[in-house]
């Protein structure tokens, strides 16, 4: 009964299958390499617009590369106070940005609220030579709760955003179980919305290593400078192809969405079934994967000796991540364990 994060989990036989299709003879280094192409022109398909894409092993390279070119060294990123990359990338973003700010906002059930936003745009201005301006605003899709912004919060979030001249990023680690939660298309989630850069992770939801950083048109351009600056970090891969590979197997037959869907409905029976279990408090809307509840501390310790592996999150809720792999014999188990 394994619900520490979706990253515990296996790949899926169809990542590996396509990593060892894509090892064949030889192949250009670097990214210009014909899988790497392949996943190019898919993604185009899939987001209904030219676009770059960068390939990386983790969602910390990816955001921080991202930020790397959306935010001056003397400007700052807004985000929430849960947000990945102010909690959980060990100074990440602010290190490749050359040192720009991260102002962690306030908001429930870890999202921005749009007069959080207009009221922090006005405390903050831009040509004030004392105050550091606001570059960026970064956005999770699944959030730190497990929430998600709706489309049509994000693309008001967006035009406050960019009446500002700020970009949007989004921090996709968990993009598709997002996706299939709210039920639109990714080109409505991202750039049709607003978002100008996306962090697309496939990591979490049954590859093995493999996050993308995506340019939509408006910002495509810095497409050189995000290579310069993987380059220069350490993270552009000899044999890209390999982590290409896995989102072509990912992609393929809309995988990816298939295992988001898994994933979320697993996750949908964790919480409807801890909901009615004396002890336990479900703290936040379960709109993914993610369920965070309270649980008293003998029902707490009742799952842990049951074999129950779950996270506890620092507000003193447990953190339950259901994967592609999650089994439904696992949750009712979990669900027996906390009734018993």
């Amino acid at each position: 009964m394994n619900f520490l994060s979706d990253t515990t989990a296996p790949a899926h036989p169809a990542v590996l299958d396509a990593v060892a299709a894509a090892n064949s003879g030889f192949a250009p280094s670097y990214g210009a390499d014909a899988v790497c192409a392949r996943v190019k022109a898919r993604l185009c398909e899939i987001f209904e617009t030219d676009l770059e894409v960068l390939f990386t092993t983790s969602g910390t390279a990816s955001n921080a590369l991202a930020l790397s070119v959306l935010c001056p060294p003397d400007a700052m990123v807004l985000c929430h106070d849960e947000a990945h990359i102010h909690r959980d990338e060990r100074g990440a973003p602010e290190f490749f940005t050359g040192g720009g700010k991260l102002l962690p906002l306030k908001g429930q059930h870890a999202k921005i609220g749009i007069e959080t936003l207009q009221t922090t745009l006005a405390e903050w201005p831009s040509g004030f030579v004392h105050t550091t301006p606001p570059a960026v605003l970064s956005l999770s899709q699944l959030n730190e709760s497990g929430c998600t912004y709706p489309v049509d919060e994000i693309a008001a979030l967006a035009r406050a955003a960019h009446g500002r001249d700020m970009t949007v990023h989004m921090d996709g680690a968990r993009f598709a179980n997002a996706l299939v939660s709210l039920g639109c298309t990714p080109a409505e989630m991202t750039w049709k919305a607003g978002v100008d850069a996306l962090c697309l992770g496939a990591t979490k939801n049954g590859a093995m290593m493999a996050e993308a950083v995506i340019l939509f048109p408006s910002v495509k351009d810095r497409f050189a400078r995000l290579q310069a600056r993987q380059k220069r970090a350490g993270h552009m891969l000899p044999k890209m192809r390999f982590v290409a590979a896995q989102f072509e197997g990912w992609l393929q037959d809309d995988l990816w969405l298939e295992l988001a869907r898994k994933a979320n409905a697993m996750g949908k029976r964790i919480s409807e079934g801890l909901a009615g279990i004396e002890g336990a408090e479900i703290v936040h809307p379960t709109q993914g994967n993610e369920v965070f509840a309270r649980l008293e501390p003998a029902l707490a310790d009742r799952l842990r000796e049951a074999g129950a592996g779950f996270y506890g999150w620092p507000d003193g809720s447990a953190r339950f991540v259901a994967s592609w792999c999650t089994q439904g014999e696992e949750v009712e188990a979990l669900l027996k364990a906390a009734r018993s």
